[in-house]
Order: C-alpha cells, then structure tokens, then sequence
C-alpha cells in the first residue's frame, strides 16, 4: 500500500504555547489522519492524542476494505474516552478528525469538524469534506455570503466535534483517484490563514519533499495564530 509519497508536519503556530493538534501517517494502511484539539491547554491536546493513538491500534496487516470500518470505530472509541475525560474534569474538551483511507484506485474519507480534506488533479483544487461550523450553516441557509464567511467574527466556532455531545454523527465520502493527483489533510491553522487559491497553487507546483514546509510557512506568514498541521500525499504515475 505504500507506493504513494506522503509528507506531514505540525507546528505550534507563532501564538500559542501548546500544539493541540495531532496527526497519524500509515502508509502501510493508506491511512492518514489530522485531529485538531479544543479546550484548551492539556484538554485539547489529550482529545486530539487521543483520537490519534485510538488509529495508531488499527491492527497495520488489516485488510482495506476494513480499514474504514476501523477507522470509524476508532473515531466511536475516542468520542466516548473523551467525553469520560470531560467528565472527570468537570469541563467541554474535543477534537476535529478528518481521516483519509487509500486502497487502488479509490479513496474514503471521514471527518468530523473542520479540518479539511482537498484534492488537486491538473492544477485543480477542490474541498472534499464539508466544515461543520456556524458560517457554513449561515451560508447554507442564505443569511451570509461565502465572501462574508471568510471574515466572520465566529468563524472558529464548529458544530460537531469528536468527545462533544452524547452521540457521535460522522460524515464520509467516497471516490476514485489518478496517477498525479495530491490529497492535502489539514487543520484549520492552514485553511484559516491562506486563501484556498495560494494553497491550490503550491499543492500543485511545489515538490513533494517540501510543499508541507512551504504550506506551513504560509501560515505562519498569515498571521500563525493556530496550530498547523498538514499532510500531503501524491500518487505517483506508475501505481
């Protein structure tokens, strides 16, 4: 399964003292995961960990018809760790997950918040997973435009996260990929501070071994005021 390049790196942004998100690459699985933190501090990197190390268990010799089903599970297993952890400590902790499973020539993707999923083919760049935030619900009921969301004062707030709310509603994708195309996974530290166009421009263009770097980069130029965590994975011609 690892006949695709990948490259994944997180940095803790120019503000803040903690890197609450958290991220697992398994090129073994054609698996990849990014989960980005909230509650602060200690509880929104122990949500995000531990979403992490619940896919980090998926047993590596899995068949990838199952890898989804695992990887749901493991979203379901952390959702009620979490919520346990919130508990104990008597305050709301979460995280956003968004995981995408590879298995020739098809993909799946599931996420909750928002965390991002693109695909670039041909120099195009599209968003695949869909935010689950208050400015999306406003754009889809017609009371802000697409252009008013970018600047929204509660444009951070999102509606659905891993280890928040008794139940757990997971939203998935499926399609097929090409020889040439990226999948880029990232937490809002990135698709909050650079504008989906230069992004699209560096995913196509910039090399595999350093397009994570300059996307983080980017970032941090933007203001860094997030964590940022991205991966990168590109299928090569001969798959």
């Amino acid at each position: 399964m690892s006949f695709f390049h990948h490259c994944a790196k997180t940095d803790v942004g120019k503000v803040r003292k903690v890197n609450e998100d958290s991220m697992i690459a398994v090129p073994e699985l054609g698996m990849f995961v990014v989960a980005d933190g909230m509650g602060g501090h200690s509880g929104g990197d122990f949500a995000s960990q531990c979403l992490v190390a619940r896919m980090a268990q998926i047993d590596h010799n899995l068949p990838s018809a199952d890898v989804m089903r695992a990887m749901r599970a493991a979203m379901l297993e952390s959702h009620y760790e979490i919520l346990a952890e919130a508990d104990r400590r008597g305050s709301t902790i979460g995280t956003t997950a968004v995981g995408l499973i590879l298995s020739e020539p098809h993909f799946a993707c599931l996420w909750v918040g928002d965390s991002r999923l693109y695909h670039s083919r041909n120099g195009k760049m599209i968003q695949l997973s869909r935010d689950h935030s208050l400015v999306n619900e406003l754009v889809d009921s017609g009371q802000i435009t697409p252009e008013q969301a970018k600047t929204h004062p509660q444009g951070n707030v999102i509606t659905r996260a891993v280890g928040v709310g008794e139940s757990l509603e997971i939203d998935k994708l499926r399609g097929s990929y090409e020889p040439g195309d990226r999948f880029l996974l990232c937490s809002d530290g990135l698709s909050g501070f650079v504008d989906d166009v230069v992004i699209a421009q560096y995913l196509h263009t910039a090399p595999i071994t350093s397009v994570c770097n300059e996307l983080i980069q980017l970032a941090l130029e933007g203001g860094g005021r997030d964590n940022i965590t991205v991966i990168v994975i590109e299928i090569p011609d001969y798959f």
